[in-house]
């Protein structure tokens, strides 16, 4: 296989290669450069955390929804059948913890 380029042709054919693989290394220092390693950690570290407070919020928000249905009418009103026995339980669980307490001071 014989090259028909003239010498100013290879030459600048050389030249622009080595134009590349400077620039290529140059893109290397710059990607295993300390600062940049711990910078890529860094952020993917915090999409992963906004990624998991993101599901976090919306998991809570399903429950917390939930629970207001269980409660709450459509039109806003509560529901007394439900919110009764659960307000008589907590306050039965209240008063037993305070007469648990009361009873170890004495």
């Amino acid at each position: 296989m014989s090259d028909s380029r003239t010498p100013a042709q290879i030459e600048a054919d050389i030249v622009r290669r080595r134009d590349l693989l400077a620039e290529t290394l140059d893109e290397i220092g710059v990607r295993v450069h300390p600062k940049t390693i711990i910078g890529d950690a860094k952020a993917k570290v915090a999409a992963t955390v906004d990624h998991t407070a993101g599901r976090a919020f919306v998991a809570a928000n399903r429950l917390l929804t939930d629970v207001k249905a269980r409660f709450v009418h459509h039109d806003g009103a509560p529901r007394l059948e439900r919110v009764v026995p659960v307000a008589l339980a907590v306050v039965g669980v209240v008063g037993l913890l305070a007469l648990s307490t009361r009873k170890r001071k004495v």
